[in-house]
């Protein structure tokens, strides 16, 4: 379970910009609400402490437990249907007494680290049909109990983070290009479908959303688009160096003026334009994307496809929540509720990236440089013996 790491496989220039940009959420998020400052450092200090605990546990060991988490993270979906607190007409998170959790972030770390380990045992056969069909039954369970919750915005996210998996493990091209031409026109019906008044495959709020995306100056879903339009306005406020940086001490759109709803979690980014401008949006950017290029650097150096795929998928969750968040901060897309990873408020999210970034170190601990020092001085040590 533990092993004897040398220190200088340690990677800490990831490590260093989890801090910088978590450090510029605590900031963002003291910006947004005050009250909230506190609870965000410590889920910063708790989740750090994760991390560092678990870069040194072997993942290939906490692996062999793959069903078991399987069987847990059901387990806690489950509690969410049954028992979960409902808030703005979702059933999502369930309150432990001293802090309210959400499950489905924690279920993306555990999906990523099953099926890297359930691709790998079924490497040879993975271009089967019988493997794929099980991947995505096993795939299904939890996607529908996130998708009743309701939580599309996930089931999504989930479902892209597989096909970004299940193509790292090795998948043919020619099944991913029979799957894209039926997802292409299945895609297009279920637009097509849920533009319509009376359909019933989405709730209202979700098509509203959409609808205010599609058609911007219609009246009818002006209160769904006047966040994003406030959300734009904040940032292109905050111009060059942004309003805090400059001295500008005229009221705010969106922190003084209180004109977009939930700025602390799905619109920070308009918090940090507005702030400090072109910027602070930029540094954000920068220090996420390479996040994302350090997990898919390190996944070229993993020493199995298991490390590999948990890598690349940590990698693509943080650039996948990174781009919807955003998208919907600039009005590039349709109001999501996405978290901008390790900035948002939100303990759940952010302790879950911080278990899956625990796993990514620990895979670049053992990269197969790594490997080959240690096999290295295995056989110098026999040979000093003979």
């Amino acid at each position: 379970m533990l092993k004897q790491y040398k220190l200088r496989f340690y990677n800490f220039r990831l490590m260093l910009f989890l801090l910088a940009v978590s450090a510029i959420g605590v900031v963002l998020v003291s910006t947004a609400r005050e009250d909230l400052k506190y609870k965000q450092l410590a889920g910063v200090i708790l989740g750090v402490a994760i991390m560092v605990i678990l870069s040194l546990i072997d993942y290939s060991w906490i692996s062999n437990f793959q069903w078991i988490l399987y069987g847990a993270n059901i387990v806690l979906l489950l509690l969410v249907r049954l028992f979960g607190d409902t808030v703005n007409g979702a059933a999502r998170w369930v309150n432990l007494g001293f802090i309210q959790f959400q499950p489905t972030e924690l279920s993306k770390i555990i999906i990523i680290l099953f099926f890297a380990r359930f691709f790998m045992d079924h490497e040879e056969s993975l271009n089967t049909f019988r493997t794929i069909a099980k991947a995505l039954i096993l795939l299904a369970v939890p996607l529908f109990l996130i998708y009743e919750q309701p939580d599309m915005k996930n089931t999504i996210m989930i479902l892209a983070l597989f096909c970004i998996l299940i193509y790292i493990a090795g998948i043919s091209y020619r099944i991913i290009g029979g799957t894209l031409l039926i997802a292409i026109p299945l895609m297009i019906i279920f637009l097509i479908i849920v533009v319509q008044p009376d359909q019933k495959l989405i709730q209202d709020y979700q098509r509203n959303r959409i609808m205010a995306f599609l058609y911007p100056e219609n009246e009818e879903y002006s209160d769904d688009i006047e966040q994003q339009n406030n959300s734009r306005t904040a940032i292109a406020s905050g111009e060059l160096i942004g309003k805090r940086l400059s001295g500008d001490e005229s009221v705010t759109s969106v922190n003084d003026g209180n004109f977009v709803s939930e700025n602390q979690t799905d619109f920070i980014f308009a918090v940090a334009g507005e702030e400090y401008g072109f910027v602070g949006c930029s540094v954000i950017i920068l220090l996420l994307l390479l996040i994302s290029a350090e997990c898919i650097r390190m996944s070229l150096r993993a020493k199995d496809l298991s490390g590999k795929i948990i890598c690349c998928g940590m990698g693509s969750v943080v650039a996948l929540q990174s781009f919807l968040n955003i998208c919907v901060a600039t009005g590039m897309g349709p109001n999501t509720g996405t978290p901008l990873p390790f900035v948002s408020y939100g303990l759940s999210s952010l302790i879950s990236l911080y278990i899956g970034m625990g796993l990514v170190l620990n895979v670049g601990l053992q990269s197969s440089a790594y490997n080959k020092e240690i096999q290295k001085s295995h056989i110098n040590q026999k040979e000093e013996y003979l």
